[in-house]
């Protein structure tokens, strides 16, 4: 068996979309890990990620927002941005592992575009496991 690829997932908050990449990368995955950091991390995990992903029997309610951090950045195999606003915080020696995604935010939408939001970037998620494992 290969060595276990550490995905990392980047937003701005991480309060959002970057942990719910996470929480569905970790739950799908057989063999790779998931972190997800912001780049202007957030005290809490938004209620409504948590509320979302409860939906779909994923408890995040203990999950933390973490920083971006060159060891992490360092560590990652593979770097999935939430948006390109998030590029301009990557040093250019780690360019070649980022994968853009242009996932829209979720601060101020109803649940329902929240679950929406969700939907799709679980579908990502699968998409990604599928092309690395």
């Amino acid at each position: 068996m290969k060595d276990k690829k550490i995905i990392l997932f980047i937003c701005k908050g991480n309060s959002g979309r970057s942990q719910i990449a996470e929480a569905f990368f970790n739950h799908l995955s057989i063999k790779n890990k998931a972190i997800s950091v912001g780049t202007k991390p957030d005290k809490k995990i938004h209620p409504w990620t948590i509320k979302v992903m409860q939906d779909v029997g994923i408890d995040i309610s203990q999950q933390k927002p973490k920083l971006l951090t060159k060891k992490i950045l360092r560590k990652a195999d593979k770097i999935v941005v939430m948006d390109s606003e998030i590029l301009k915080n990557i040093p250019s020696q780690y360019l070649t592992k980022v994968e853009k995604w242009q996932i829209e935010k979720l601060l101020g939408k109803p649940i329902g575009r929240i679950r929406k939001i969700r939907n799709q970037i679980k579908k990502r998620v699968k998409r990604l496991i599928k092309e690395i494992e």
